[in-house]
């Protein structure tokens, strides 16, 4: 029998059961046809009240994991062929991932790619412990990589790292000391919130518009008391979508350096721009630390993130970190990450991405219509502005229970209250049928009042 836990990050306490027995479920830890334990019996475990384990029980069969059968209790739902759920039809628009585009093969191109890692006369080196700097030779390719938006980068500086997120815990814990303060946008990457929890920093919000952050708000910051660092996405904002302006750039890079400010500045979509704009760390390499990841432009499953440090020896600073944490970045990852950078490979899956993007931009604002939101063309996401007769906690948990999975601003937000909006994730959905479904589906929700569908408790 299935043994009642909840996941700890949901957004809420239901769908954290829900979304334990989904898991389990798929694990293979419960089989079809298996019964669960009574309500009342998992409230007691889990320390939650019976109405909590009952939405989530209803919540279950919507989504066609569980079947009740009267007289005898719930039962795990059959599977049908091919592994997916019965009536499972969630879609989900919540992980801003990259879409996979027709044209790009990608169990073919990891395959080949890795054959052809393994086949040099060097490639079982891959196998090996490496440096936590990563390799001469990917720290070289990965200067190539970045040479056209960062002049002068060298792989001195250059630190391979196992992903975005491993990158930023490891800066902010070579950099900071609990206590000390990040500036970042109001509205930012959870990313960054989780970080500063861990390590207890302190995030000061930002006043921000729809070109990203204002340097009004950083003076003004200043001017009480001044950040150790400021964190900020350059291109293509995670959630706002917002791209500063290269002159904006200018302004706070003038502003950090009065004040001796280090820029953390995480750059994951600036290869799906078509228009270049200079990079913080190519207008002032002394006081910015680049990250630069390939999940965005490429898959999540490369992880793979090349920091460009302000030096040589804040490279190595990084790098110590790096292993005393992680050791070094997967060598098989990198090396593999080396060779699409070598043989344009990366250059073809972005190009791929980035064309994906855009026709999915353009279905989401045919859905749309006028609902107001903001976007890049190239972009993964939309940032949805809700009507006034909607909260986004409200809107995205409507949004949940008609099948549809988003984000509400909580999530992303430094300050008390946030707008009301959510992020749209246009890349995950699997293709453009089942983007045009979720989108009409949230389309749809949007028009109504929210006091009409209220669940009556």
């Amino acid at each position: 029998m299935w043994r009642p836990r909840l996941v700890e990050n949901a957004r809420m306490k239901y769908l954290g059961i829900v979304e334990a027995l989904e898991a389990d479920i798929r694990s293979g830890m419960v089989v079809p046809g298996e019964r669960l334990p009574a309500q009342r019996a998992i409230a007691e475990v889990l320390g939650v009240d019976l109405t909590t384990v009952t939405r989530a029980f209803n919540e279950a069969r919507r989504r066609g994991l569980v079947q009740a059968q009267a007289g005898r209790g719930t039962f795990i739902s059959e599977v049908m062929e091919g592994g997916s759920l019965q009536g499972h039809s969630l879609i989900d628009l919540s992980m801003n991932i990259p879409p996979q585009p027709a044209e790009i093969d990608f169990r073919k191109l990891l395959s080949q790619g890795m054959s052809a890692v393994l086949g040099t006369s060097r490639g079982l080196l891959s196998l090996h412990y490496q440096e936590s700097t990563g390799t001469a030779p990917d720290r070289h390719l990965a200067a190539n990589w970045l040479a056209d938006r960062i002049d002068g980068v060298t792989s001195e500086r250059i630190v391979v790292t196992g992903g975005a997120q491993s990158a930023l815990f490891a800066i902010c814990d070579t950099l900071l000391d609990r206590g000390d303060v990040i500036a970042c946008g109001a509205m930012t990457y959870p990313g960054l919130k989780a970080v500063a929890f861990q390590k207890g920093l302190v995030l000061e919000p930002l006043a921000m518009d729809r070109q990203g952050i204002l340097p009004d708000a950083l003076e003004r910051l200043c001017r009480k008391r001044v950040p150790k660092a400021l964190y900020v996405i350059p291109s293509i904002d995670n959630p706002t979508t917002a791209t500063l302006p290269e002159e904006r750039r200018r302004v706070l890079i003038g502003i950090a350096r009065k004040h001796g400010i280090t820029i953390i500045e995480d750059d994951p979509y600036a290869p799906l721009r078509q228009e270049r704009t200079p990079s913080i760390a190519g207008l002032a390499p002394d006081i910015t630390w680049h990250i630069a990841t390939l999940s965005k432009c490429a898959t999540p499953a490369l992880r793979i993130a090349y920091v460009v440090a302000p030096d040589a020896t804040g490279a190595l600073r990084l790098a110590s970190t790096l292993r005393a944490t992680v050791l070094m970045a997967p060598p098989l990852l990198a090396s593999l990450a080396s060779h699409w950078v070598s043989d344009g490979t990366l250059r073809e899956i972005t190009r791929a991405i980035r064309n994906e993007n855009a026709t999915r931009q353009k279905l989401a604002a045919s859905v749309l219509g006028d609902i107001g939101y903001a976007a890049d063309p190239h972009g993964h996401h939309v940032w949805l502005q809700l009507p006034s007769h909607w909260r986004a906690s409200d809107f995205a948990e409507h949004a949940d229970r008609v099948g549809v999975s988003i984000v509400p601003a909580s999530a992303f937000a430094t300050v008390a209250q946030p707008v009301e909006a959510v992020r749209i994730s246009l890349g995950v959905a699997p293709d453009r049928d089942d983007l045009e479904d979720g989108l009409t589906q949230l389309a749809n929700l949007i028009a109504q009042p929210s006091f009409a569908i209220r669940t009556v408790v």
